[in-house]
């Protein structure tokens, strides 16, 4: 069945570039995969060096205080990356297929409102919406640039490796690194312009606080006329919502307590994984999903490595995650405000999800 989108118009877009180079005009480019792929790591997966250490200091402060949190990046080693994939293939996960029947109607109009540009990925993990992008880009004979930005170097590697095979003519530099980290270190983009795209409602797993953060990030990585394209999960009931973060196999749960193996690795820790369950719930009153890890008894917890003993009394959790459900109307204003002006945006005819691309102003920068 052929999905229907509904495309919302904002605003013309505005016209930065007068020439668009083909995909012609790089023909000389290399074609072997080594000359095509530039993987950096801004992070390491070994054991923790000092600096890396200081980082932990959000598993100490999350862990020290009332009631206890930590910050999902920590789902997010191999085993992690590759749980998520799975949970994105659920039956009950709706998010994962519903945005990229979006993504599929709309990435040619896309491409046409960009331009050739260079394709930046937060968080890109197996790259499979981005292939969408790709063909649409091709279609047009632009030149492929892409830059995908993920914690896992070994999902990072694999997936680039793959794109390299299937597009004769991409080229990659891929950054191990988290989004902070990336954001503000990469380079001006070889192209005419550059899009970042922040996919599957990821946004969901910041509090206000910490987006308005993010989104500061964003408009200092972009340059006027530069694009941001975003992902976002809208409200609805939750007896979708619910569903979609306790699935029926115990795929999300077992995600959530990799979290604990994560730390014990990085930071020598003890979290015995049997001791912990899973538990997530929506909070109607703050319209986000939470997920927890709830001790199974009173116990005691070292992370060695960051010099940290933690009390659990019997019940008393660690909030794992949160995944805020938006208003488009609200996201566009906040977007707006800071100068990244909604283009146009598409829904699902549910309008269970949303797709928005934002270009940043001139009165920005």
């Amino acid at each position: 069945m052929e999905t229907r989108l509904r495309a919302i118009p904002i605003c013309a877009s505005k016209n930065y570039f007068m020439k668009s180079p083909r995909l012609s005009d790089t023909a000389n480019s290399a074609s072997t995969k080594e000359k095509r792929l530039h993987l950096e790591r801004l992070v390491s997966a070994a054991a923790p060096t000092p600096a890396e250490i200081n980082a932990g200091s959000d598993v100490v402060s999350g862990l020290t205080q009332t009631p206890k949190s930590l910050p999902p990046k920590y789902f997010y080693d191999d085993r992690g990356s590759n749980l998520f994939e799975l949970i994105c293939q659920l039956p009950e996960y709706y998010l994962t297929r519903t945005e990229t029947a979006i993504l599929q109607g709309c990435a040619g109009a896309i491409a046409n409102l960009t331009g050739p540009c260079e394709i930046v990925e937060l968080g890109s993990g197996s790259s499979t919406k981005t292939r969408i992008l790709l063909d649409a880009y091709s279609q047009l004979e632009y030149p492929l640039h892409y830059l995908p930005i993920d914690i896992s170097p070994t999902i990072l590697e694999s997936s680039a490796c793959q794109l390299l095979a299937d597009y004769p003519s991409l080229q990659i530099h891929g950054l191990v690194s988290t989004y902070e980290l990336a954001l503000a270190k990469i380079a001006p983009s070889p192209l005419p312009t550059r899009m970042i795209c922040f996919l599957g409602s990821t946004l969901g797993n910041l509090n206000a606080q910490e987006c308005d953060l993010f989104f500061s990030q964003i408009v200092g990585a972009l340059q006027p006329g530069e694009y941001f394209l975003l992902g976002i999960d809208l409200d609805k009931s939750k007896d979708i919502l619910e569903p979609a973060y306790d699935d029926s196999q115990g795929v999300t749960a077992a995600f959530n307590l990799n979290m604990l193996r994560h730390l014990n690795r990085r930071y020598e820790g003890n979290f015995d994984l049997a001791q912990f369950e899973h538990w997530a719930f929506y909070n109607q009153e703050k319209c986000q999903i939470e997920m927890h890890l709830k001790s199974k008894k009173a116990q005691k917890v070292q992370l060695r490595a960051l010099n940290l003993t933690v009390e659990f009394a019997a019940g008393e959790t660690i909030r794992s995650e949160i995944s805020r459900k938006f208003n488009l109307n609200n996201v566009k204003e906040e977007l707006s405000q800071r100068g990244l002006m909604p283009v146009q945006v598409w829904t699902d005819p549910n309008q269970w999800f949303g797709l928005m691309l934002c270009q940043m102003s001139d009165g920005n920068k």
